[in-house]
């Protein structure tokens, strides 16, 4: 089964943005690898990253650490009908969602998380969704045209799939976006481009990521 081995966040300052997200999120490049990148985007770059954490209080101290690092609130950690939760943008522009499904805290605060998650914001779920059948990505949870999610296989990101413009009210910002998604994925099943542009490449040997 097809699996994201990492995600690539292309920066202009990738010593800069590895201190954020080993500072903020304890997050390495096994997870969320960083390179070098000047090209051009502006507006929302069309996907976001979410941590899935256990309960609220483990909400409030990521986002808390974030911002302590850097970040800026998009919006406040709240309450909502699915539980709790808040959006930050880093210091490089990408777009982070921390939540639970939870209400109540259960547990000793920590800043753990079960789940890192990459939110694909797409023009037409269902051909993105056949489009990555294709690949090899097994369905995990599929609601319509309006959401998919993929099944994280052996690796450490999970996949889904949101309406571009949902997706970007969901986080609270304008969905009007140029250039590029300063992203990149890396598989064994790479290299290739899904229909909204969002590119894999054929995974790279971990020593070999700075």
């Amino acid at each position: 089964m097809t699996s994201i081995g990492s995600v690539i966040l292309e920066v202009a300052d990738t010593t800069a943005a590895a201190r954020f997200y080993s500072t903020a999120f304890g997050l390495d490049p096994s997870q969320v690898s960083l390179r070098a990148s000047e090209a051009p985007t502006t507006g929302f770059r069309g996907f976001t990253l979410s941590l899935v954490v256990s309960q609220p209080g483990n909400v409030d101290a990521l986002v808390g650490a974030a911002l302590d690092a850097g970040a800026t609130t998009l919006k406040p950690a709240s309450k909502s009908l699915w539980g709790y939760g808040g959006v930050v943008q880093a210091p490089d522009g990408t777009i982070w969602k921390i939540a639970t499904s939870k209400k109540k805290d259960s547990g000793p605060v920590t800043r753990d998380f079960d789940e890192l998650v990459l939110l694909l914001g797409v023009q037409d779920v269902k051909a993105s969704k056949q489009f990555y059948v294709e690949q090899g990505l097994t369905v995990g949870k599929s609601f319509g045209g309006k959401y998919v999610e993929f099944a994280a296989g052996a690796g450490p990101v999970k996949l889904a799939l949101y309406k571009h413009r949902a997706l970007a009210k969901d986080v609270g910002v304008p969905a009007d976006g140029t250039g590029s998604h300063r992203l990149a994925l890396s598989s064994a099943a790479g290299p290739f481009s899904d229909p909204d542009g969002f590119v894999w490449e054929t995974a790279t040997p971990l020593s070999a990521i700075a």
